[in-house]
């Protein structure tokens, strides 16, 4: 089926859903939606009885604040969406509100809970600590209550997805059905990623968390005695909302600070535990105690992933998708996975404009809209409703937009099978430092100079513009964006392909081989893709980077020697994306990109605890004995 009909057909069959924004990790829950004016509390009002502020008991005797909201004159159990968030929700209003009307107009009910130790619930709150017990709870609360009828959906964007992947390896019987949306600071580790909840990237801290931690940490705030009525909650929740009015901070200057772990404190704000996460390898048993969800563990529920090509950790989503279909508890649960990728920034699924282009950064990718209630009701419809509906006959297991091309495309698996691997070279007969070298990227196997080399000064790092960004206030901007400021530097070393004949796509996993030597004992490497349009401006696709020590392993540390000479294998960039005829395949290879990913100092020490930088002559090998390249998945 194509993905025009498919579209077309559930459009018709929902039109009258309206459409809802989500939350940003880093925002609180807002509206942002393009299609229709937002609910008004008041339409929640009218259609649902609230029962607000419930304190539902953990096994510890802990209570988490929840509202609950259940259609009027509802006949039977109602099945329930369940949302669980860190963020305040002490006044309904945004996202929140929307979801709640959205679902309880089609029949369901819905409880919005704040996690342990948020807000009005009670406990403490640790940060990428287990949720798994409290999910659990909660589940077999909801289930229990005479209103239920035993089938619980959980539903959410970012930080309310991601404690969803360790619930599912605990195999609830009420857990029927999940739709996790930009779910990456919920994946540990999968298959060759070593993420750890987005802290890291090849090792390198994403300091996107470290951003987040400020606005979230902040547990030092007027707590009311455990153990208080509902009625008194209800009436204080009117009075306070409990939530800190942090001060502003400038977080491109506040990040160049050294040492990174006075970030926080020299902002004003509580350390928490950003010296004990700063501390911890990529491979640190301490990540495995957790609540992330890690690829070792079962996965027991069926889910409706939604993913953005502009966003943190699409590379290990994808790959968790592919994880549970292959090994998921049972085969209803591997049968019930399915994808969407779209091309947005995180959390951007619902802030597509439904009658203009959408422009991600700098980049105009088209008009991607899709029917995206329509498709999540029904597939919660099918799971939560023994079955109603048509999903499984109608429902791509895989959908994906391919950037320009600008269009919708579905497959049976990902990436599609009609992606083949070509392999390109990295090149140069003189110099391919800069944008005004000549550094080619060619199929032919390397014939001329042998290497090209750059300092990397840690005090002048090459500056982040675009990417797969989240949540860092705007210290980093995500999106696509013309990169020739950047390619204009001489430690960025450009390779260029000659102009394409006819429209190339690439769909899938980008895979770069990198063959380094330094006079550092540790220092980084980046890998960017760029679509060079023919007037020369250049548009930043996606990119990667590895830190050296960790060639050999995340749980290890290996330091490099001057003079040797070193393979890498970046983990995979992720994309759908198609190279117009006349446009050239760029690849970029620097050692920074910052404040994106925290500097490397070049010491071989922590870095984090480290005040002073040393600069570093890298040299990136493409002779026939150590060539250098880059795995593009081209769809035949």
């Amino acid at each position: 089926m194509s993905s025009k009909s498919f579209f077309s057909r559930q459009s018709e069959a929902f039109r009258w859903i309206p459409s809802l924004a989500i939350v940003l990790l880093c925002l609180p829950l807002q509206t942002l939606s393009a299609k229709e004016a937002p609910a008004e509390l008041t339409d929640l009002e009218r259609i649902s009885e609230a029962d607000t502020m419930v304190m539902v008991p953990m096994r510890d005797g802990v209570r988490l604040a929840t509202d609950i909201y259940r259609p009027k004159n509802a006949q039977g159990k109602l099945p329930l969406i369940f949302i669980r968030t860190p963020y305040n929700f002490n006044e309904i209003s945004g996202a929140s509100l929307e979801w709640a009307y959205l679902a309880v107009s089609r029949g369901y009910a819905v409880a919005v809970q704040n996690e342990r130790g948020r807000y009005y619930s009670e406990g403490e709150w640790e940060i990428l600590g287990d949720p798994r017990s409290d999910g659990y709870d909660a589940l077999t609360w909801f289930a229990d209550q005479d209103w239920s009828n035993g089938a619980v959906g959980t539903l959410g964007c970012s930080s309310s997805a991601e404690w969803q992947l360790a619930l599912a390896a605990k195999n609830h019987p009420a857990h029927k059905a999940m739709v996790p949306m930009a779910a990456g600071a919920g994946i540990g580790r999968v298959g060759e990623f070593y993420e750890q909840g987005n802290w890291y990237k090849g090792g390198v801290h994403q300091t996107l968390f470290s951003v987040w931690l400020y606005g979230v940490q902040q547990q030092i705030y007027p707590r009311f005695p455990a153990g208080m009525e509902q009625e008194d909650l209800q009436r204080l929740r009117k009075l306070y909302d409990l939530a800190p009015d942090m001060p502003e901070v400038d977080w491109k200057k506040q990040l160049r600070k050294l040492p990174a772990l006075s970030w926080l404190e020299d902002a004003g704000a509580n350390a928490g535990p950003l010296k004990e996460l700063m501390a911890r390898t990529p491979d640190d048993p301490a990540w495995y105690e957790s609540g992330l969800y890690n690829d070792s563990e079962e996965f027991a529920v069926p889910a409706f992933w939604f993913n953005s090509w502009f966003d943190v950790s699409q590379g290990p989503n994808l790959a968790l998708f592919n994880h549970v279909r292959k090994n998921g508890k049972t085969r209803r649960v591997r049968d019930g996975q399915y994808v969407l990728i779209a091309p947005t920034l995180h959390c951007g699924f619902f802030r597509i404009p439904e009658h203009e282009d959408l422009i991600v950064g700098e980049l105009n990718v088209g008009n991607p809209t899709f029917p995206v209630y329509e498709q999540l009701f029904s597939f919660f419809d099918y799971y939560l409703k023994n079955g109603e509906g048509d999903f499984k006959d109608t429902m791509p297991r895989v959908q994906y937009y391919t950037m320009g091309k600008n269009e919708w495309a579905t497959a049976d698996s990902w990436p599609p099978e009609a992606a083949q691997p070509v392999t390109f070279y990295l090149q140069s007969t003189v110099y391919a430092n800069s944008v005004f070298g000549d550094g080619v990227l060619s199929a032919q196997t390397p014939t001329g100079k042998e290497a090209d080399s750059f300092t990397y000064d840690p005090m002048n790092p090459v500056p982040a513009l675009g990417g797969g960004v989240c949540c860092n206030a705007d210290a980093a901007l995500g999106g696509s964006y013309d990169q020739r400021g950047i390619e204009a530097r001489a430690d960025v070393l450009v390779y260029t392909s000659e102009p394409m004949i006819a429209d190339l796509e690439i769909s899938g996993s980008i895979r770069p081989t990198l063959y380094v030597s330094s006079n550092a004992k540790d220092t980084d490497f980046t890998v960017k893709l760029v679509d060079v349009y023919p007037d020369g401006t250049a548009y930043n696709i996606d990119d990667t980077i590895l830190r050296a020590r960790y060639r050999d392993g995340y749980d290890k540390q290996v330091f490099m020697q001057e003079g040797e000479v070193y393979e890498l294998h970046p983990t995979p960039m992720s994309t759908s994306y198609q190279f117009k005829t006349g446009h050239r395949i760029r690849v970029e290879v620097s050692s920074s990109k910052f404040p994106q990913y925290m500097r490397n100092l070049n010491t071989g020490g922590n870095n984090y605890d480290e005040t002073e930088g040393v600069a570093a002559r890298n040299t990136l090998h493409h002779s026939a004995q150590y060539p250098s390249k880059i795995v593009l998945p081209v769809v035949q």
